[in-house]
């Protein structure tokens, strides 16, 4: 492709550096090009197969700790048959495959849910070739192919313009900036090809004018591929979630094949066989094993993305639900995340004010002059769709917000013909429009007040008056200032023409009308949840690719600035500032980023994660494609996003609003808390599922629980109420506390001793009780073996499981917390909870008193006077659990 820099080349030179002519290229020579070039596409690289996705599921180090359990257990069942082994290899295996499937499924719907990279660019242009101009496929374009372009278009690919009238262009997908920028054919001497006023960029689109541009880079040779090539080499970070999840994963895998190993040693050294040694070291490897763990996370997930679906948030990634909830820091953009991506009018200038009034204030004292209402309204080249009302005309955004405003001001204004136009330019940068009105032609114009305001020589008071020196230094005064408050200031000029008029001094000695203000107005909520973050100790950082000016001043206008002199780097500075440099600026507690490149953005997110930040990027154009995939938590637009910008995040926002991220938030952290508590609950129970092991081993006592009653609990009474645990609502002083550390871990001591030394040797104390009523109830002896199919063997460890459980139903409300009282909550407040019960006990029911249930785990219908002793015990867990919590919350919270 040609290296030259074409935006420094005449027009002639640009096209001869192309081998290309006024004419076009040949159809024979564009055939030869393509062939050479390949097809105009954005191309996906590293693209990852849909086989090696579901793979990753099954192959992740929790998943790998069940396959040893499976395979443990088929190895059993191979040495000595009978045992129940194959049913636990095979429940096991499921559970892997149910899960994997599940997560699976649930990332390719939401992949399925984001449209084509590809549609970003149009299907059709229009080529001149030998002299003739057609409609050809975009992906046909080849360098040197001249086209055309009008108002409305969207740019095929990198184009040098060779004709250009009245056009601007949006490159907000390329840049970030709001605001259309105006294009030329002149040559140009910017730096950075992006900048250079004869560019026109692929994924762009035309706002105004008309044009004829000589391609020069397709496919993933224009800024938009290299761009797309940044975000699709750039590597996923695992979620902080994952990292826990993995850490979790090793812990219980050492813990398990520990103890496995341990007590494998153990009972050799006590006389037991081999193989019936090696299938007590599996049931304790199994009983350490939450196999419910996975399934319930992954559960839980997925009901928190339907959560979050409702409050518009669309999660691509399961575990991107909690990673937003640990977010230290968010850095958005502005343009339609924090603003509404719309321009409108806000203030209003006139000689015969003192100052700008906000336009709401002006509209209601109602004494500016008519006249800059119908300026405003007849010098634009808007086009009508349907009756032309408000929402109904296409072109210029800042053109559309001055309509808007004249038709406030003058409901009735009606249209009139107009008869001649002066367009806008780069150079001039005004315009102007003739019309005829009922009173004879007047002239219209508006544009930038320093090139406007040479060309009058009166003011509009309540009759013109003339223009003193004093008076334009007044006018430049007030445009400045109200240009430092971020808004886009536009001049408004005036004058009456005789019938018989010249284009030549068409546009002097004009009347000055006044000034208007312009802004991306901020959205009503934002300002509330730029609060919210404060409070929950989130930092949030602007990155734009708009003027300084106009960001601090949405920044203030937001709360996100409060200081007299925040820290505000625009694009030329940070690229000549250091990493170190830049990780020092970013300890500033308000600091802005403006007029940014996509690189730079990144850099700007590596730093944060260099300085251990957990990072939340908010962006919709191709610019933040990079930057969403680099960070933790990448969230992109929906409405006005990019494809590209979608594709590379995990997160899509479905109203492109800054509130649903804090609302996200909000519930990402709910998620943490979530997890923990059914990890509580699940982790509890596998205390009196490891100690009968012990006790038989030890103390030649029978096996209180086996391993399918294990797996029963784990699977299917355990399973409902943790789901029901991993669904609680946000607690209402969640966003009052700064995130989790970084470095806080998932199962940290204080889970780990409440879960294991505390509530769970009371459940495997409560388990043991039922257990020993049941046999010496049936007249057993201490020292005593029972075969597997002793009727008051069967009736015990039946009692052993049903105990587990029922202190299971208390436990659950137990962990809804593991500070404030059972009594403070409603038990309609979670209704799964109670759901999850009913669950629960009708599964135990099934065991105990179903001929079926019996002979699958080993059971046998128990008396009443068994269930009676497990409630009191139940109840005293319960009093014990409110009795530390109290104590905890006096110590804590004094």
């Amino acid at each position: 492709m040609v290296k030259m820099r074409i935006h420094e080349l005449h027009i002639e030179e640009a096209i001869h550096s192309l081998r290309s002519s006024v004419m076009g290229l040949s159809d024979h020579e564009a055939q030869k090009r393509l062939a050479e070039f390949g097809p105009n596409l954005i191309e996906r690289v590293q693209e990852e197969h849909l086989a090696l996705k579901l793979l990753k599921e099954f192959t992740h180090f929790f998943a790998i700790i069940l396959w040893l359990a499976a395979g443990l257990a088929f190895s059993a069942e191979w040495s000595q048959p009978g045992q129940g082994m194959l049913t636990l290899g095979f429940a096991i295996v499921g559970v892997i495959v149910i899960n994997g499937f599940f997560s699976f499924w649930q990332e390719y719907r939401a992949e399925r849910a984001i449209t084509a990279l590809q549609k970003l660019l149009p299907q059709l242009v229009k080529v001149l070739r030998e002299g003739n101009s057609s409609q050809i496929p975009a992906v046909q374009l080849v360098p040197g192919d001249i086209i055309f372009l009008s108002e409305g278009d969207d740019i095929p690919a990198d184009c040098r313009l060779i004709e250009a009238f009245g056009v601007r262009v949006n490159n907000a997908t390329i840049t970030g900036e709001s605001l259309p920028k105006a294009r030329d054919t002149h040559e140009s001497q910017e730096e950075d090809l992006i900048e250079a006023k004869n560019v026109v960029l692929a994924g762009t689109s035309m706002v105004s004018g008309d044009a004829k541009a000589l391609v020069f880079a397709i496919g993933m040779r224009t800024e938009l591929g290299k761009i797309a090539r940044l975000t699709q080499t750039s590597s996923e970070t695992p979620s902080p979630l994952q990292k826990e999840i993995a850490y979790v994963s090793r812990i219980v895998a050492i813990l398990a094949v520990g103890l496995g190993a341990l007590f494998f040693f153990i009972g050799r050294g006590v006389g037991l066989s081999f193989w019936g040694n090696f299938i007590f070291a599996i049931g304790i490897i199994v009983a350490n094993v939450p196999e419910g763990l996975l399934p319930t996370v992954t559960l839980a997930l997925a009901m928190a993305s339907q959560r979050m679906a409702k409050r518009n948030v669309l999660v691509r990634h399961l575990p991107a639900v909690e990673a937003l909830g640990s977010a230290t820091v968010i850095c958005t953009d502005k343009t339609g995340t924090l603003t509404e991506n719309r321009m409108a009018a806000r203030e209003v200038f006139s000689p015969s004010m003192n100052q700008p009034y906000h336009l709401n204030e002006v509209l209601q004292r109602k004494d500016l002059p008519p006249i800059l209402y119908y300026a405003s309204y007849r010098c634009q080249n808007l086009k009508k769709s349907g009756n032309g009302g408000p929402g109904q005309w296409l072109g210029d955004p800042t053109e559309i917000a001055l309509v808007e405003m004249a038709r406030k001001a003058i409901p009735e204004l009606k249209d009139s013909p107009m008869v001649d136009e002066v367009p806008f330019s780069s150079d001039r940068k005004y315009m102007s429009t003739l019309y005829q009105e009922a009173s004879g032609l007047v002239l219209y114009s508006k544009g930038a007040l320093e090139t406007l305001l040479p060309l009058c020589d009166r003011i509009q008071l309540k009759t013109p008056k003339p223009l003193e020196a004093d008076t334009r230094y007044r006018l430049l005064k007030v445009e400045e200032k109200m240009a430092k408050r971020g808004l886009r200031v536009l001049a408004f000029a005036y004058r009456p023409v005789p019938s018989s008029y010249s284009r030549e001094g068409l546009e002097e000695d004009l009347i000055f009308l006044g000034l208007v203000g312009l802004e991306d107005p901020p959205r009503k909520e934002v300002p509330q949840s730029i609060q919210k973050c404060r409070e929950a100790g989130i930092k949030v950082i602007m990155i734009t690719g708009d003027h300084p000016d106009t960001a601090e001043a949405i920044g203030r206008e937001i709360g996100m600035i409060s200081c007299k002199n925040p820290v505000v780097v625009n694009g030329v500075t940070l690229r000549k500032t250091s990493e170190m440099e830049l990780q020092l600026l970013l300890n500033a507690p308000e600091i802005i980023f403006a007029r940014v490149d996509a690189d730079q953005k990144m850099r700007i997110v590596i730093a944060l994660k260099k300085k251990k930040e957990v990072v939340a990027v908010t962006g919709d154009g191709v610019n933040d494609a990079p930057a969403l995939k680099l960070a933790d938590i990448g969230v992109a637009m929906g409405v006005k996003g990019t494809d590209v910008a979608r594709e590379a995040s995990d997160i899509i926002l479905m109203d492109d609003n800054f509130s649903s991220v804090v609302a996200a938030i909000e519930e990402g952290r709910a998620v943490f808390s979530n997890i923990r508590s059914f990890m509580t609950y699940i982790l509890t129970s596998n205390i009196p599922e490891i100690i009968p092991y012990l006790g038989f081993v030890l103390l030649k006592i029978p096996l209180a629980l086996t391993i399918i009653q294990i797996l029963a609990i784990d699977l299917g009474t355990d399973l409902f109420p943790a789901l029901a645990l991993g669904v609680e609502k946000p607690d209402p002083d969640v966003m009052k506390h700064p995130p989790r550390r970084r470095s806080e871990r998932l199962l940290n001591r204080s889970l780990f001793f409440r879960a294991y030394l505390f509530l769970g040797l009371m459940e495997a104390a409560t388990s043991l009780a039922a257990f020993f009523h049941v046999l010496y109830g049936g007249g057993w002896r201490f020292g005593e073996m029972l075969s597997y199919s002793n009727p008051l063997y069967l009736q015990a460890t039946t009692a052993a499981l049903s105990a587990v459980v029922v202190i299971q139903v208390a436990n659950v409300f137990m962990c809804r917390s593991d500070h404030k009282s059972v009594f403070s909550f409603s038990l309609l407040s979670n209704p799964l909870i109670l759901f999850g019960i009913a669950i629960e006990a009708l599964i135990i029911l099934l065991i105990d008193y179903t001929p079926w249930g019996n002979l699958i785990f080993g059971t046998a219908p128990i008396s009443w006077d068994v269930w009676l002793l497990m409630v009191p015990l139940a109840v005293g867990m319960v009093m014990v659990e409110e009795t530390r919590k109290w104590m905890y919350r006096r110590i804590r919270f004094p």
